[in-house]
Formats: C-alpha cells, sequence, structure tokens
C-alpha cells in the first residue's frame, strides 16, 4: 500500500508478532496495547536497556523496570528493502527500516519500520515519532516510525 503525503502507511504483521514464550519482552507488548513505548531501565545505576534482559549489564542488577519512554527520536541509520525477505511483507516492497536513536532514553536505539512511502526521502537525522498502528491481522500493536516533517499537527502532539 502506498499512502499518500501525511497518511501513515499501514503493514501487515510478520508472523513473529507478539511476546516471547519466556515473558520478557511482554512489558513491552502490554505498553503499545496502552499507547506507550516501554524500554527497561535499572533501577540502580540508570542505565537504559533495549534489547530486554533479565538483568543490567551494566551493574548486573537483576530485574530492571520497565518505564514509558517519549516515542520520539532521530534516524541514527536506515535501509530501503527491494527484497522479499520476510513472506508477510512481500506485497509491501519497498520499505525502509530505520533504527531510531531515542534522547529521552539515554540513546537506547530501536528498530522499526518507517509508515511512509518505501520510496521516501530520508536521513540520518531525521527527526521521527512513532505511531502504534494495530493490525487487522494480529493480536498485539507494533510501532512505527514517521518523520515529524510528514506529520499534521494533530499527530505530532507539538512535540517539535
Amino acid at each position: 500500500m502506498t499512502p499518500s503525503a501525511g497518511v501513515a502507511r499501514e503493514f501487515p504483521a510478520p508472523a513473529l508478532v507478539g511476546p516471547y514464550t519466556d515473558g520478557l519482552d511482554l512489558p513491552f507488548w502490554e505498553g503499545l496495547r496502552a499507547g506507550e513505548l516501554r524500554l527497561q531501565k535499572c533501577g540502580e545505576c540508570g542505565l537504559w536497556i533495549w534489547g530486554p534482559r533479565w538483568m543490567c549489564g551494566q551493574c548486573q542488577t537483576f530485574d530492571p523496570e520497565w518505564v514509558a519512554v517519549e516515542q520520539v527520536g532521530r534516524v541514527f541509520s536506515w535501509s530501503r528493502t527491494w527484497h522479499p525477505f520476510i513472506p508477510d511483507l512481500a506485497e509491501e516492497l519497498p520499505f525502509i527500516t530505520v533504527l531510531v536513536e531515542l534522547q529521552h532514553a539515554g540513546g537506547r536505539r530501536v528498530l522499526g519500520l518507517l509508515a511512509e512511502n518505501g520510496d521516501a526521502d530520508i536521513a540520518i537525522g531525521d527527526a521521527v515519532t512513532g505511531i502504534i498502528q494495530q493490525p487487522a491481522d494480529s493480536p498485539w500493536p507494533l510501532l512505527r516510525w514517521q518523520r515529524a516533517s510528514t506529520l499534521t499537527e494533530t499527530e505530532w502532539g507539538g512535540h517539535r
């Protein structure tokens, strides 16, 4: 699907969407259901953690807490995909994968899809905001990213 300007592109949910059976990342998925991006933060040393861990890699404290993080950041890196290596997204080519650096989470980086046309001009350093989409074919919502310059004032929420 190719969206018109300013409209978020929606993707089908890949087969592996949702929490792992060990439950470690369940708070992340529950956060998306609640409309929040949640990452782990060590209560002892303050280190932001992503992907989820049972223990802080810096001070070895167990059971880091899950904290809601503002869904804004900057593109640290990106890649345009033309090859259908994810069968569930074969009809969506091309699409853009972004690595987003979250300034409100100690610079932790989160990977995701850009919810824009796959031919979009994107650059390292572009401001992006997270949008949470609920695919019709998945019980779990997904975090997508959209450049701040393509958002309407209502969608952006005043985070300029």
